[in-house]
């Protein structure tokens, strides 16, 4: 059962030592138990390129690359099917609203419709949600 929204920040603090803190730890328990996650379209495209950023700049190797996949994808984390109708009007609407690019804006308009908690380290996504009446996953 998905019962957050889960960004980037939160995902790729578990990559990297030095990014992570309790509560991307305790958002990770909440995966390895079992507890799903959504995410919108733009997620596996985030966590990517923050990969192959990261491999190029000699700050994780490729094994770790794919360690790092392997594990993400044994969680319940499933992809909202997102439409490019649905971008183009609610996606860039809460974008507006709240003044976030529209990758922010993305997870926040997917917490707002499912009516999910949202787990994220970002603070101008953090402020929006609080804006929004969106609670925070763990909080």
């Amino acid at each position: 059962m998905t019962s957050f929204v889960i960004d980037s920040s939160v995902t790729m603090a578990w990559c990297f030592e030095d990014e992570t803190t309790e509560y991307t730890e305790s958002v990770l328990s909440d995966l390895s138990e079992g507890v799903g996650a959504l995410v919108p379209a733009i997620w596996p495209y985030e966590v990517t390129n923050v990969l192959i950023v990261a491999e190029r700049r000699k700050r994780i190797a490729q094994n770790k690359v794919i360690q790092f996949v392997k594990e993400l994808q044994s969680f319940d984390i499933t992809v909202d099917p997102q439409n490019s109708a649905r971008i183009f009007r609610d996606v860039m609407t809460v974008a507006q609203m709240h003044r976030l690019t529209a990758y922010d804006a993305a997870y926040l308009e997917l917490a707002i419709r499912e009516g999910l908690p949202i787990a994220t380290l970002d603070g101008n996504l953090r402020r929006a949600a609080v804006s929004a009446g969106v609670q925070f996953h763990n909080a």
